[in-house]
């Protein structure tokens, strides 16, 4: 019986072998969703960014060049005004009585040096025939070049009266806008006071100042030695408009040794009044354009403790690729590395997979399945 049983043993046990599954082999882990962007390589200009002024180019000041009392005022505070236009008239009666004054004299001085010239043309004469002496000669001929530069005193005294008359219309000196007009009609001036009567500041075109970091001076020398300066664009803070477009007109001609900068300034058209004296503005100069520039999209550039590097997707894996941020422009950073054209690269997903990582691509454009793939 002991021998029966254990046959029967020795015979169920293939079976029960046959009736266990193999175990499944452990699966890897999931592919990390990613978004990618496309590397380019491609001329990028050079791009320098920084905080500037708004200056104006020439602040006259207006003051008085005569005495006299203030008769009329032909403008109003904040008014732009152009050059030659009046602006105060002063009480100019007497320079003008005196101009009177002048002419009735000058018309004396021409009749007296008339009549010692005609004198000395007649000694002239009788000294040729021995009736008049020498010095009776010498004597007329002084009296008469007297007479002739008493004409002229005369005449440069009437100029003189004349300019003054002139100065009592003040007129602006440039183009701009006018500021705070303190006097009024019946203010007395003088020219010799130290207070102004105001000010006209030019605003078309106008300047912007600003400092740039001393690395970039070569680019800028090389493009100042261009038939066309760099151009440089600005923007002002809450201004939703595009930006303000001119070019660079001065380079300074020493480096600030404490902070390491150069003063530059750029001259801009502003008929539109959109820039102010004082404004901070955001500025950009553009020196130069880099050809076969690497650029990515600047959220690419990661920073671990090997430095900075970029994830490439290649056959559905993310590889690690080390690179140099040059800057960034916009939103893309123009790098140095082993990056080709087309190469995608991880935007969005960066920070959760490592070298080898299997990622799948978010960004890709999903593909069509025509009816008949879609058939079982």
């Amino acid at each position: 019986m002991l021998r029966i049983s254990i046959f029967a043993i020795a015979l169920l046990l293939p079976w029960a072998g046959q009736s266990q599954a193999p175990a499944p082999a452990p699966a890897g882990p999931p592919a990390v969703p990613v978004t990618t962007d496309a590397a380019r390589v491609g001329p990028v200009p050079v791009q320098i960014l920084a905080n500037g002024t708004v200056q104006s180019e020439s602040v006259v000041t207006i003051r008085p060049r005569v005495d006299g009392q203030i008769t009329q005022l032909h403008v109003a505070e904040g008014q732009t005004v152009r050059r030659g236009q009046p602006l105060f008239n002063l009480d100019a009666r007497l320079n003008q009585a005196l101009l009177q004054q002048q002419e009735a004299q000058l018309m004396r001085d021409r009749a007296q040096a008339t009549r010692t010239q005609l004198d000395a043309v007649r000694y002239q004469s009788l000294r040729g025939e021995s009736f008049a002496s020498q010095q009776r000669f010498e004597q007329a001929q002084a009296d008469a070049a007297a007479a002739a530069a008493t004409v002229q005193a005369t005449q440069a005294l009437i100029a003189q009266t004349r300019l003054s008359i002139e100065f009592a219309t003040i007129t602006a000196e440039v183009d701009g806008q006018l500021g705070a007009l303190p006097l009024r009609v019946g203010n007395f001036v003088r020219q010799a006071e130290i207070n102004s009567m105001g000010t006209i500041t030019q605003t078309n075109p106008i300047l912007v100042q600003f400092n740039v970091p001393e690395r970039w001076l070569p680019a800028i020398r090389d493009a100042m030695r261009g038939q066309t300066p760099p151009p440089v664009t600005v923007r002002v803070d809450g201004d939703s408009g595009p930006p303000a477009e001119g070019r660079l007109v001065f380079v300074d001609s020493q480096v600030d040794t404490a902070t390491g900068t150069i003063t530059l300034k750029g001259r801009f058209n502003n008929a539109d009044a959109r820039l102010l004296p004082g404004q901070y503005v955001q500025v950009s100069l553009v020196p130069a354009v880099q050809a076969n520039a690497i650029s990515v999209a600047a959220p690419a550039v990661q920073t671990g403790q090997q430095g900075r590097h970029v994830f490439v997707v290649s056959d559905g894996v993310a590889r690690r690729r080390p690179v140099t941020l040059d800057r960034v422009l916009g939103d893309r950073a123009v790098i140095t590395g082993q990056i080709a054209h087309g190469d995608r690269v991880i935007v969005d997903g960066a920070q959760r997979v490592n070298e080898g990582t299997r990622v799948v691509d978010r960004s890709a454009a999903p593909q069509r399945v025509s009816a008949l793939e879609a058939r079982p």
